[in-house]
């Protein structure tokens, strides 16, 4: 699903250069639960950006879904991001002035699906993740962990490849956490690809590898059993 060979990422600031990422090197199997660990500018969110085509200037290689994404334009990267990629933020990322449903319905008009078929597909998207009686609330009517299930049938929607989530439970609460972690699993479980940017050594535990990066390296590559 995910391969990466000898990557490398630099930050240049006039005559400084910081060499964010170094020789990185993994893949990720289709059905993985993985979590890149590290403490702040350990290069962890540098690599999900690599990683959801946000970011393609760097050295190395990167194989999503067997298409090379570092001799792509910024147009099919963007085409990429939307058909083979779910996103899960920290901060939702959810618009103010629109419905559960509306949200989730947003990556369905990128793609320019009819609008009947988009209801439909959204609709389902919500009853995923439990939130069926909430689908005409918008985010202000709605707890932290609502606002993160509709992210997630946000994410869930076109049905991608792979979901990659950016401390998907930083701004809940513990018990919204688990609910969220649970609902993650249960996805996982039914084939889902996940890879979860976090700090939080309790959600580390929650996956089923855990890859840890300090200093723009990886220390270390660990599968539970």
């Amino acid at each position: 699903m995910i391969k990466v060979e000898n990557l490398n990422k630099y930050y240049i600031n006039g005559n400084n250069k910081l060499h964010a990422l170094k020789n990185i090197n993994f893949f990720i199997d289709k059905g993985e639960f993985v979590g890149i660990m590290g403490s702040s500018g350990s290069g962890k969110s540098t690599l999900m950006n690599i990683l959801g085509c946000l970011d393609h200037e760097f050295q190395g290689k990167y194989i999503l879904d067997n298409i090379e994404i570092n001799e792509l334009y910024d147009e099919t990267l963007s085409e990429i991001r939307n058909k083979k990629i779910g996103f899960i933020f920290q901060a939702f990322n959810l618009l103010p002035k629109l419905s559960a449903l509306e949200n989730v319905e947003l990556p369905l008009i990128y793609r320019g699906i009819p609008k009947e078929e988009r209801l439909l597909l959204a609709k389902e998207a919500l009853l995923k993740v439990g939130l069926k009686d909430r689908i005409n609330h918008k985010p202000n009517e709605l707890s932290g962990g609502q606002k993160q299930r509709v992210a997630i049938a946000r994410a869930l929607v076109n049905n991608p490849s792979i979901i990659l989530a950016d401390e998907p439970t930083g701004n809940l609460d513990s018990s919204s956490e688990r609910e969220i972690m649970n609902l993650l699993r249960e996805l996982n479980d039914q084939g889902r690809t996940i890879v979860i940017v976090t700090h939080e050594p309790e959600i580390g535990r929650e996956c089923k590898r855990v890859i840890k990066f300090k200093d723009g390296a990886i220390i270390e590559d660990v599968k539970k059993l």
